[in-house]
């Protein structure tokens, strides 16, 4: 007997037990996941057009193998099933039918096979396909998981919202997707076990460095030079007076002639620091690298202990906080909402009223709309009964514009509140921001072995060309104010 005999004579029995329904969508799902893995892999050895994603390594590693191993298990499930039928009706044959295509039977299987094979391939690369789309779309990110409400909010109104979320919170290459599957697996398991931490906070030290995100498309060298910033504040009186600060900001950077200057130029990767705490608010010392190659430590002259702590080289992240998930404090948020006409600034006290009433503590988002509304209404309908009935309008848009800024905000169910978020740029002011920002280190407290201290001069980063006033003669001169 010949050796292809003696092969097709031990196959004999496998085919006739797998032809049945289970065995064959088990082989027609084992040999179209395999053809899907199969064409991952040659466009990830040998394309120039793969995906980054790194969810794809949930389809590639976890998915498709799976479906694989699914399918080779249901192949003897099905032919044991077939042989315990057969067996119970004593139809369990001494010969086994030989390998013929013209044998309807068997030929049967075959045309199954192929078919369900194509199918499943269509399918099963079609739905891995849409897979990897839709975990590559900030809707996944933000959408899936109820306890990213806060951050999904922020995203949708910031400058980064067509940026996708993996592209900075994950990245490419297999290190960046075992990162993401064992992160995400564990956030799965908190989320299950309702054990995840409310509100969700990001460390600096947990994120990917700016030099792998926000210098992706930000040069950290472009020379920027000045920039105006206007700011505009409604007061507490009937009247809501506006007043404004106006400054210069020394942004700066590296000139043509490769020069530091500004802001950004000083800080550019001269720094490093050690704070006592996770969110990088209490730093006790700080590292500059100077151009001739050494060192100069300056420490804070509020800490006696040994310099321990994060130790964190200073980039984007580390004033630009909040460069995507945006929250402002609410004097900001009423303030910067008055500006663009809502609430209406001719409405008498709506500052102080609209303020009250977003600080106040609410059980729920649902809660405080129902109670902004109703608080507003009522303070115009008995404090200011003409205003109630004549400028109806302006007042139901001012409780719409006020709903909208907390629930922008504030979500009372992961415990996110104003100011839980901080933002390094500037620096602590009553009411507009509660972060020390660049007083953690500009604080005239850190000083080196030899007596210099990190400057806490202003006007190293910005001139004060008007505070507090009316009508500032820079904006007029400008055409920026009537």
């Amino acid at each position: 007997m010949s050796q292809f005999s003696r092969l097709e004579k031990s196959l004999r029995p496998i085919l006739f037990f797998g032809n049945n329904w289970i065995s064959l969508i088990g082989g027609a799902l084992t040999t179209a996941s395999a053809f899907v893995l199969i064409g991952f892999w040659v466009v990830a050895i040998f394309g120039h057009s793969g995906s980054n994603n790194p969810y794809v390594g949930i389809v590639v590693d976890l998915f498709l193998p799976g479906l694989f191993i699914l399918g080779l298990v249901l192949i003897p499930i099905g032919m044991w099933l077939r042989w315990k039928q057969l067996k119970a009706a004593g139809e369990v044959p001494l010969v086994y039918p030989a390998l013929d295509l013209k044998d309807p039977f068997f030929r049967r299987g075959i045309e199954v096979v192929l078919a369900a094979t194509f199918i499943n391939f269509v399918i099963v690369g079609t739905a891995s396909y849409r897979g990897i789309s839709y975990m590559d779309s900030p809707n996944f990110c933000g959408q899936t998981c109820h306890v990213m409400a806060p951050q999904w909010t922020a995203y949708q109104v910031s400058p980064h919202s067509h940026v996708a979320c993996v592209e900075c919170h994950i990245g490419a290459g297999i290190s960046a997707a075992v990162h993401a599957k064992v992160d995400g697996t564990k956030q799965l398991v908190e989320v299950t076990l309702n054990t995840y931490p409310s509100p969700v906070l990001a460390p600096l030290s947990a994120l990917r460095p700016a030099r792998a995100t926000c210098e992706e498309c930000h040069s950290p060298t472009h020379f920027v030079g000045e920039k105006l910033l206007v700011e505009t504040m409604y007061g507490d009186d009937e009247k809501n007076s506006v007043t404004h600060n106006v400054l210069a900001l020394h942004l700066g950077g590296v000139d043509s002639l490769s020069r530091q200057s500004g802001i950004h130029g000083h800080h550019l990767d001269q720094y490093e620091y050690v704070a006592t705490d996770s969110t990088d608010e209490t730093i006790i010392a700080v590292t500059k690298h100077n151009a001739d190659g050494t060192t100069t430590q300056f420490v804070s002259s509020d800490w006696k202990g040994p310099i321990q702590g994060v130790t964190r080289t200073m980039d984007c992240m580390d004033c630009h906080q909040q460069a995507t998930h945006t929250f402002q404090t609410a004097e900001d948020a009423i303030d910067e909402s008055m500006t663009v006409g809502s609430p209406n600034p001719a409405l008498p006290f709506v500052h102080k009223q609209g303020l009250a009433l977003i600080q106040a503590t609410y059980s729920s988002q649902a809660d405080a709309a129902a109670k902004i509304t109703a608080g507003l209404d009522d303070f115009y309908r008995t404090q200011y009964p003409a205003v109630w009935s004549g400028q109806r309008g302006a007042v139901d848009a001012a409780a719409k514009s006020l709903v909208s800024i907390y629930t922008r905000n504030v979500f009372p169910e992961m415990k996110v509140t104003w100011g839980t978020y901080t933002n390094g740029m500037g620096h602590s002011a009553p009411g507009h921001n509660p972060s020390p920002g660049c007083f953690r280190c500009h604080d005239g407290n850190h000083t080196s072995k030899d007596g210099k201290t990190i400057t806490n001069d202003c006007s190293v980063c910005h001139n004060l060309l008007a505070s507090d006033e009316a009508n500032p003669k820079q904006l007029s001169d400008l055409g920026m104010q009537q």
